[in-house]
C-alpha cells in the first residue's frame, strides 16, 4: 500500500485536527506554514514541516503556487485545506488534482457548483429539496427583480450569489426599501466577492435555523444529523448545539434525508455542511445553502 504522504495547508486549531486525525489513520503529516507560525502547535506536531513564505496569508497560506511546490518537494501525496483560506478555492482544488495528489475535499466542479447560491438552489429544485420562494437565476437590475417581486411579494431578502458571512444581504419590506437597498447589495457584493450578482428570497418570519452536517465519498453520502444556529448576531452564529431541540423526529428524518439527496445528487465528496431555515409555524424547511468544506463548528457534532 502506498504511503500517504498529507500536507495540511492551513494553520492553527483546525491544523492541529487535522494532524491529530491524520496521525490516528498512519498517514506522515507534512504542515505547511509561514515564517510567522515556524513554532506553532501545529509544527511541533507534524511530522515534517515547509516553509511557504512570508507571515502575510497573501503570499503564505493563500498561494497556490507555494503549497503546490510545497507538496512537490516534500513528495507529499494528499492536501488537505481545512477551513478558510483555500478551501473552497475551486481553481485550488482543480491544480492540486492536475498535480497528481488527491484533494481531501469536494472535486473543483462541485465547489464551484454548491459555491454559487443560485445555481446551489437550482441543483437543490432538481434534486426534490425545496428551497424558499424567490428568484430562479441571477439578478443584477432593479428591472431583473420586479417579476420576482410581483410573484412573491413583500418581505424579500436580497443575497449575494457569490456571498457568505452575512455580507450583501438585505431585508427588503416595501417597494421603496427594494429600490433603494438592491443596488447597494450589488456594490456590497461586488466589492467583497468580485461578483455583483444577486438572488432574492421570501422573508421566512418565523424561522430557525438549522444546518446538517454530511460526508461523502462522490457516490455515498451518509449524514451526522443537524445542528441548531439560529441564535446569531449580524447574522454571524454566536450558539450551536446539537440535536436542535425544535425539531420533531419526524421532520429530522426529512430533514436529514434531503441533506444526504442533494449531496449524493452532486456527486459530493469529504465533508459538507448543508444550511436551512425551518419555519415554526409551518413545520417546512427551506434548503439556502452549502459550505463545501468542514466548517469550524464542526466539533458540535
Amino acid at each position: 500500500m502506498r504511503e500517504v504522504r498529507l500536507l495540511v495547508a492551513n494553520r492553527g486549531e483546525i491544523a492541529v485536527r487535522i494532524i491529530r486525525a491524520a496521525k490516528e489513520l498512519g498517514f506522515v503529516t507534512i504542515q505547511a506554514h509561514s515564517r510567522a507560525d515556524a513554532d506553532s502547535l501545529a509544527v511541533r506536531l507534524a511530522d515534517e514541516a515547509v516553509d511557504i513564505g512570508p507571515p502575510q496569508a497573501s503570499k503564505s497560506y493563500l498561494k497556490i503556487e507555494a503549497l503546490l511546490e510545497a507538496a512537490k518537494s516534500t513528495g507529499a501525496t494528499a492536501v488537505h485545506p481545512g477551513y478558510g483560506f483555500l478551501a473552497e478555492n475551486a481553481d485550488f482544488a482543480d491544480a492540486v488534482e492536475a498535480a497528481g495528489l488527491a484533494f481531501i475535499g469536494p472535486t473543483g466542479d462541485a465547489i464551484r457548483l454548491m459555491g454559487d447560491k443560485v445555481a446551489a438552489r437550482q441543483a437543490a429544485a432538481a434534486a426534490g429539496v425545496p428551497t424558499v420562494p424567490g428568484s430562479e437565476g441571477h439578478v443584477r437590475t432593479l428591472h431583473e427583480a420586479r417579476p420576482v417581486v410581483a410573484r412573491t411579494g413583500f418581505p424579500l431578502m436580497i443575497k449575494a450569489a457569490a456571498g457568505g458571512g452575512g455580507r450583501g444581504i438585505r431585508i427588503v419590506r416595501d417597494e421603496a426599501e427594494f429600490e433603494r437597498l438592491l443596488p447597494q447589495a450589488s456594490a456590497e457584493a461586488k466589492a467583497a466577492f468580485g461578483d455583483g450578482g444577486l438572488y432574492l428570497e421570501k422573508v421566512v418570519e418565523r424561522a430557525r435555523h438549522v444546518e446538517v452536517q454530511i460526508l461523502g465519498d462522490g457516490q455515498h453520502v451518509v449524514h451526522l444529523f443537524e445542528r441548531e444556529c439560529s441564535l446569531q448576531r449580524r447574522r454571524q452564529k454566536v450558539w450551536e448545539e446539537a440535536p436542535s431541540a425544535g425539531l420533531s423526529a419526524a421532520v429530522r428524518r426529512k430533514l436529514c434525508a434531503s441533506a444526504v439527496a442533494l449531496a449524493r445528487a452532486v456527486n459530493y465528496r469529504g465533508a459538507g455542511t448543508l444550511e436551512y431555515l425551518y419555519d415554526d409555524q409551518s413545520h417546512d424547511f427551506y434548503f439556502i445553502e452549502m459550505n463545501t468544506r468542514i466548517q469550524v463548528e464542526h466539533p458540535v457534532t
